[in-house]
């Protein structure tokens, strides 16, 4: 119940105040109208307010971003260790520096819009500029959520850089056995194992024997091992999907010989020099690099795009979108016909072809009969 009462100011002015329960409960008042009806309006916009949870109090968008940050990111310990630390970063270098000490509810959608043109102007990523804002996003939306700010003014600038999609490369059958022969040893059976089963590089450097099951020509991606900074980090795969991707027999003999005196425990795939989990090749003095040059493969290739050549491969083989999907670990199949369209232009082909016999063959036997 809300009441309103008149006052004397120290200095003789009359004035009027709300006595009110908040959203808390607790009894609290607001002061300083000068009008009867003004404090009444305030009442009732307050108090229908209340009442439907949609309050918001003034002090609460006087919070800085910064001190919002501890608790967002907190927030966020569940998530992938890489995804994590991305948003660290983001943060640090980015997000923080600008709006660190601005009061949430003094910022204006065109603030969060010039600041993804400063960005791209200054010769930021797509990929950048997306993790900053998400990280500005994530926190300003947590906050409406918490009823502190009425609206997010980070939820669109309108202006995020799209990415430019890189061409993908993929290799037939002839240039996947050039480069995984020049590769040699263990990269050799990782070469073909990325190129005809699709797995991520985190998803091999994390592979261990027990996840191999030979006799049914399965590999069970169960962990992921990725970079996060100058560490490995071993959790679980992408998308925390644990999947079961088919081994062609040839591979099945490569992985075994690979495994020979290993234990149940033991990483498939161990770093030369370490022991431990291999890292994704990065300079010209690399095994890939060698590789690439002595097989005469001149394109521009990185080790991810052996998922896009298993896609091919599998495609070309007769594989239907649902099927690569299971393989590559993809969240749906609508994500793998986005990412693949190209791949399967010629079964359009196809069911044009197969409509086109199929009326035939039914055309003519009405005719015959």
């Amino acid at each position: 119940m809300a009441t309103i009462n008149r006052y004397t100011t120290s200095k003789g002015r009359k004035r009027y105040r709300v006595l009110y329960v908040d959203e808390t409960g607790r009894r609290t008042q607001k002061r300083g109208f000068t009008t009867k009806a003004s404090a009444e309006q305030w009442m009732s916009d307050t108090v229908s307010e209340i009442s439907k949870g949609t309050y918001i109090k003034a002090s609460a968008g006087k919070t800085t971003v910064g001190q919002l940050w501890d608790d967002w990111y907190a927030r966020k310990s569940g998530i992938k260790a890489s995804t994590r630390r991305r948003y660290e970063i983001a943060w640090r270098i980015h997000t923080g520096p600008v709006w660190s000490g601005r009061q949430i509810g003094t910022i204006r959608p065109s603030e969060v819009a010039d600041w993804v043109s400063t960005m791209t102007a200054a010769g930021k990523g797509a990929t950048t500029i997306e993790h900053a804002h998400l990280v500005l996003r994530g926190m300003l939306e947590d906050a409406v959520k918490d009823r502190m700010i009425p609206s997010n003014p980070a939820a669109d600038p309108g202006n995020l850089p799209r990415k430019k999609k890189r061409s993908r490369v993929y290799l037939s059958h002839a240039e996947v056995q050039k480069l995984a022969e020049a590769a040699e040893g263990q990269w050799t059976v990782l070469v073909y194992l990325a190129c005809y089963t699709g797995l991520r590089w985190g998803e091999m450097a994390g592979l261990r024997v027990r996840h191999l099951d030979l006799l049914r020509k399965r590999i069970n991606v169960e962990a992921n091992a990725v970079e996060v900074g100058s560490k490995i980090v071993e959790g679980t795969p992408k998308s925390h999907e644990r999947r079961s991707v088919p081994v062609p027999e040839f591979l099945v003999k490569l992985l075994a010989r690979q495994c020979e005196g290993k234990g149940h425990d033991d990483l498939v795939f161990t770093g030369p020099r370490t022991g431990k989990f291999i890292v994704r090749p990065k300079n010209e003095r690399s095994w890939f690099s060698k590789a690439m040059a002595e097989a005469g493969i001149k394109r521009d290739l990185s080790p991810h795009d052996f998922r896009h050549t298993a896609a091919s491969l599998a495609v070309s083989a007769g594989a239907n979108v649902k099927v690569v999907q299971r393989m590559l670990g993809h969240a749906s199949a609508a994500m793998t016909l986005d990412t693949y369209a190209d791949l399967f232009d010629d079964d359009l082909e196809a069911v044009s072809v197969a409509l086109d016999q199929q009326r035939s063959r039914q055309v003519s036997l009405k005719v015959r009969q």
